[in-house]
């Protein structure tokens, strides 16, 4: 079998950019720690109105006592759960994300916030909101004939005026 010189030039010139960029994005990888998710957890969309977690009077925003700050939300039938919340501005919060239905795509724009929102499965992505603003949420994921009126609405509060939510499970010492 004879193989051009010219075209063994090019084989190997391919081969040499393809193994550049891999190696490229191995390093960045390593650097930037990217990573798939390890955190696998499934939960029952069909059954997500029972489960405590995702039952529609724990829905939103919610304070532990450690003040760390979890949104919980819905996605299903062309719309987020619940439709508005408030967040305080320059704090951690972790968003956690289930599927009544089909696969959807959530997005905040001028964030870092984008993931995909997989039925059976919980989504979680911690994020934080560098000033106070409107953020829209938007489906980044077709999902059916009404995906365009799929959104909900972030208000980002400037940390030192927002108050945590009243329905904030209490915990501790109650004096």
């Amino acid at each position: 079998m004879h193989i051009d010189p010219l075209e063994r030039k090019w084989a190997y010139t391919a081969l040499g950019m393809a193994g550049l960029f891999v190696s490229i994005i191995m390093v960045d990888a390593l650097i930037h720690g990217i990573n798939a998710p390890s955190h696998v957890e499934t939960i029952d969309s069909a059954r997500l109105h029972l489960s405590e977690e995702f039952a529609e009077d724990n829905l939103g925003v919610k304070v532990d006592a450690e003040g760390a700050i979890t949104v919980r939300m819905v996605a299903g039938r062309y719309s987020f759960y619940p439709k508005h919340i408030a967040v305080p501005s320059e704090t951690k919060v972790t968003f956690r994300w289930v599927s009544t239905d089909v696969l959807h795509g959530v997005h905040i724009p001028m964030t870092n916030m984008s993931t995909m929102i997989v039925p059976g499965y919980v989504a979680q992505v911690t994020t934080s909101f560098p000033k106070p603003g409107e953020y829209p949420v938007l489906c980044n994921e077709y999902c059916g004939l009404g995906h365009d009126h799929m959104w909900s609405n972030i208000s980002v509060v400037a940390k030192e005026n927002w108050t945590a939510p009243t329905n904030a499970p209490v915990t501790g010492d109650a004096k």
